[in-house]
Order: structure tokens, then sequence, then C-alpha cells
């Protein structure tokens, strides 16, 4: 039985980071060119699982579609994260 009060190690994915940030890019252009807050509805995304929260305009929602969940945060954390370092050690 596992310790309950251990942590649990998740490997990192191994897909290019460079795909998930271009995809994100392009989803959120289309967000922003249809009119939507591209932050709200990203957001909506990630939370819910929901597609329709992303544009089918210029095939935004089906490129989405192609990364998982927890790439999209892995890939917003990763870019978070490294801004803030380069802040504090700059």
């Amino acid at each position: 039985m596992q310790d309950m009060y251990s942590t649990t190690k998740l490997t990192p994915i191994q897909e290019s980071s460079n795909e998930a940030r271009d995809i994100l890019m392009y989803v959120y252009q289309a967000l922003q060119a249809k009119g939507y807050d591209p932050i709200t509805q990203l957001v909506g995304y990630i939370i819910s699982g929901d597609p329709t929260y992303i544009t089918s305009y210029n095939q935004a929602r089906s490129l989405i579609c192609r990364l998982e969940r927890d790439e999209i945060l892995e890939e917003i954390v990763r870019f978070y994260v490294n801004g803030s370092l380069e802040g504090h050690f700059a």
C-alpha cells in the first residue's frame, strides 16, 4: 500500500513543447480575431475540457484538441516560471 502522505511524481510529457506553444498562440489569435477574451476562453476549456469554449474559426478547436489539457497546463506553467525566474535573476 502506498503511503498517502508521499508525493506522487509525474513524468514530463515527451512531446515537443514548441508544438504546444505554437498551438496555444494560434488558438489565442483565433479567439482574439473573433472578439473573444482568449484568456477566459482558454481557462474555461482547461477547467471543463469542453471544446466549445474554443472557436472553430481557422480550425482552432481541432488544433487545441490535439493537446491534452495537462500538456497545455505544463506549457503555461513552464512559460510563467521561466518568465518569473528571468525577472529575479536579471
